[in-house]
């Protein structure tokens, strides 16, 4: 079995969880045996290391010709081949960016690809409607709420797509697998051409990042993708249900694989990070500043804990385009004292930070998953998660709050902070419940999956 995977980002260089997600899926069809050619965008910055040796060439647009150049491999994933494309996917946004899109070539276009595809525009009666500002001329995206595409994102999307689809022209394989929007319209070109199957993965949707202010030309390439899919893979029942209720999609086609995490290694003792005082307790929290995550929601239960203990120092790890917001919320709160804000973490840095760390919060007010909580639960970190999220469905040794509820999220990071029998009882079963999920167990799914669909095309 052999997956032409189209996705935008891997680690070491990530924006959030789906580079982690791609890794652990990767890693964990690797080890059931299944074979994956990896397409990847050329964004990688120089000057940095890891066990992903990454080449940057000059730019070349005869992917073909320059195939074994932009071709690299991960040691401890045989079965897995990455290469690279001329194309510079950057989801996010400055705030206030507001960009001109240049007309994009026609094959490539939404009508066109909607021609190869009518099946795709056949969405159920009683499905939602969205639509963005009417007052922008076409191609531009608007500065404000949902508002967090910038740049040329979309035309770099199609050429992205362009390459894509030549570099397969030089492949075999036996189905094409695209995670998340940006990859769809390489996947509906490269499905169109090798008549193979499509399976979408849904790792997040337009509805979850920008609230119901949604941006209607990514609605419409979600919407697209998951309707040309054979099979549409849901990291979530909640991601399911917005697939079935906002997308028009037959739930009969959608698939719900859960994400999972790898334990990282013992640490040495010297490398055991210390609080920044002795009496001092460390709440964090580690994902973007943006409205999806909630982090208003975490300052204010912050200030509500503050007005009743003050051995605490809550940390924000994590950019986005409401950091501002926040830095004046933190000011208007009078919570200067008591926040850190550390900016964008990776690797490394990431582990330190959970080994500071007495407590997780995840106040998402939309989470299709939610890795971060497995990962603090990975680093023996007891968490606080949101009810809005995918992740409250496989963890049930978890506090679990609503995001608006900040009395709820003060009070419940209050009892872990005061009461250790509460704080080891969450890290301990906590622990034990997450070695119940494992990316072997994922990629074992995605590969019957796969097997089925080859199976029905013959």
């Amino acid at each position: 079995m052999k997956v032409f995977m189209l996705g935008w980002e891997f680690p070491p260089h990530i924006t959030g969880g789906l580079g982690t997600a791609c890794f652990g899926l990767t890693k964990g069809l690797d080890a059931v045996g299944v074979e994956v050619v990896f397409v990847l965008p050329q964004s990688v910055p120089g000057g940095e290391t890891s066990h992903v040796r990454l080449k940057s060439p000059a730019d070349i647009i005869d992917v073909t010709a320059a195939a074994e150049e932009r071709t690299f491999r991960v040691k401890e994933l045989p079965n897995v081949e990455f290469h690279q494309v001329d194309a510079v996917l950057q989801p996010y946004a400055r705030p206030g960016a507001t960009e001109r899109i240049p007309e994009l070539l026609s094959e490539f276009d939404i009508q066109s690809l909607h021609e190869c595809f009518p099946q795709s525009a056949q969405v159920h009666a009683d499905a939602p409607q969205p639509h963005g500002p009417q007052d922008l001329p076409k191609g531009t995206f608007a500065a404000g709420p949902g508002a967090h595409y910038g740049g040329d994102l979309i035309s770099q999307v199609h050429r992205y797509a362009r390459l894509a689809l030549e570099l397969a022209r030089t492949e075999q394989f036996d189905v094409i697998h695209a995670h998340d929007w940006m990859t769809y319209p390489a996947a509906l070109a490269v499905a169109a051409a090798s008549r193979k199957p499509l399976v979408v993965h849904v790792h997040s949707t337009e509805f979850d990042r920008a609230g119901e202010n949604v941006n209607q030309q990514v609605y419409d390439i979600e919407r697209m993708g998951m309707h040309a899919a054979a099979a549409v893979v849901c990291v979530s029942h909640l991601t399911e249900n917005i697939a079935v209720s906002r997308y028009g999609v037959e739930r009969e086609k959608c698939h719900v694989v859960y994400n999972a995490v790898e334990f990282p290694a013992e640490a040495d003792s010297d490398e055991i990070y210390r609080p920044i005082t002795r009496n001092e307790k460390i709440v964090l929290f580690l994902g973007r500043l943006t409205m999806q995550k909630g982090p208003e929601y975490f300052l204010r239960a912050a200030k509500k804990v503050v007005e009743r203990y003050k051995n605490v120092r809550f940390v924000m790890a994590g950019s986005g385009d409401m950091i501002a917001q926040c830095v004046r919320e933190v000011a208007q709160l009078k919570l200067g004292r008591y926040v850190a804000f550390t900016g964008f973490l990776r690797g490394a840095d990431v582990a330190r930070v959970f080994q500071l760390a007495d407590l997780y919060v995840m106040p998402s007010v939309s989470e299709p998953f939610g890795i971060a909580p497995l990962e603090a639960l990975s680093h023996n970190v007891p968490v606080i998660i949101s009810r809005q999220s995918g992740v409250a469905e496989v963890l049930t040794h978890a506090l679990k709050v609503d995001f608006w509820d900040t009395d709820e999220m003060a009070n419940k990071i209050l009892a872990v902070l005061k009461h250790a029998p509460l704080q080891r009882a969450l890290r301990q079963h906590g622990h034990i419940e997450l070695r119940k999920l494992s990316w072997k167990d994922s990629a074992a799914k995605l590969k019957d999956l796969y097997t089925g669909l080859v199976g029905a095309t013959r």
